[in-house]
């Protein structure tokens, strides 16, 4: 078999392997308005409140999608693949989130507030930290920017977290990356305190997160996404074998972790794994996160299985006016041959990514003020 590149597809280098500049994942990341389970805001939806099924994104966006009620992973052999519909599931979360700051505004007066430190004149990064503040505004969420120049010094970005970290108005704080070179990112995301870390980067969260019998405060909000949209569709993730394509700290390592959670069985590929197409082949879930356009193909796929695709990848296109157009890790006109249920890219997994940053951020400021 060819060899495979693998790379993490949420690092700011993933797009610079392609001929398109200037782009970086992050513009990719914001024109797609993107990018746990605890004890405040469970993954699993609330009782009464109904399972989405993939007949119902079927319905919507294909209509020669035959009936299903929901989906059982590695189980169903239609001809027709159904459509997770991550903008279709966003929307419902954000209505849901909406309706609690309002609930949580008139009962104790508190409006959940999302802090963001943005370094540097990236207008990538830049467009990225405005959706996520018309996203915040959609709900209700107090937004605040501290927008510091490329030349500032590490001591300066740490000050404004200092300041963050004690403000009781602020429930959720974020570093938009990548950050200036010169900056030693670790020591940054580290001094959010742990409480606040929306993100789920803190290695706190993270260590809680693998070990059993903890919970961690917070979880990376794009595996929370994908989690979450299993749970949404009704997909059963208990005693199956799933797959996740990519060891990234920020999206494969933590997914592989939430799927272990949920009692299913999970192999991790990644740039130095043997035969990743036959280890794959075994897998009734699939998530894919690697950075990779269509490295995943159709023949990589066992008929029946649940695909989740992360990547948001620029390839060239000149028949579109931007020159490029947005693909998955996945290669979507092959996979919807034989899987059975994908996400598309997209409007996949990427509306997701920015909901659950939302989900984490009310979860956070109704721990801190105890509210129910």
């Amino acid at each position: 078999m060819a060899s495979v590149t693998f790379m993490d597809c949420s690092s700011s280098t993933a797009a610079a392997r392609t001929r398109i500049p200037p782009f970086t994942s992050h513009q990719v990341a914001a024109e797609s308005l993107l990018h746990s389970r605890h004890s405040v805001m469970p993954l699993h939806p609330a009782p009464g409140k109904p399972v989405m099924t993939l007949r119902t994104v079927a319905t919507a966006t294909r209509a020669s999608a035959s009936p299903s009620s929901t989906v059982n992973a590695a189980m169903s052999t239609d001809d027709s693949v159904k459509v997770i519909d991550g903008k279709l599931v966003a929307k419902k979360i954000r209505d849901e989130i909406a309706t609690e700051i309002s609930r949580m505004k008139d009962a104790i007066g508190v409006v959940p507030g999302l802090a963001v430190v943005l370094v540097g004149d990236r207008k990538d990064s830049a467009t990225y930290v405005r959706n996520k503040k018309k996203a915040c505004e959609s709900v209700g969420i107090n937004s605040y920017e501290v927008h510091l120049p490329e030349d500032s010094t590490e001591q300066e970005v740490l000050k404004h977290l200092s300041d963050f970290n004690e403000d009781p108005s602020v429930h959720g704080i974020l570093v938009q990356l990548p950050l200036p070179s010169h900056m030693n990112e670790q020591n940054i995301l580290n001094a959010v305190c742990m409480e606040k870390d929306v993100d789920g980067f803190h290695p706190l969260n993270i260590g809680r997160l693998a070990m059993r019998g903890r919970e961690p405060l917070f979880v990376p909000c794009t595996p929370k996404g994908c989690i979450e949209l299993l749970h949404r569709y009704g997909v059963e993730i208990k005693g199956k074998r799933a797959v996740v394509i990519g060891r990234s700290n920020i999206v494969g390592m933590p997914a592989a972790l939430l799927l272990q959670r949920e009692d299913a069985t999970v192999s991790v590929v990644h740039s130095r794994t043997k035969n990743p197409e036959e280890i794959t082949r075994e897998a009734d879930i699939i998530i894919s996160a690697v950075g990779q356009p269509n490295m995943v193909r159709g023949s990589w796929l066992k008929p029946g299985a649940v695909v989740i695709d992360v990547g948001i990848n620029p390839v060239e296109d000149p028949k579109s006016a931007r020159g490029y157009r947005l693909v998955g890790d996945v290669c979507y006109e092959e996979a919807c041959k034989v899987a059975a249920a994908v996400t598309p890219v997209p409007g996949g997994v990427g509306p997701m990514t920015i909901a659950m940053l939302l989900s984490n951020t009310l979860s956070s400021a109704k721990r801190m003020h105890n509210f129910k």
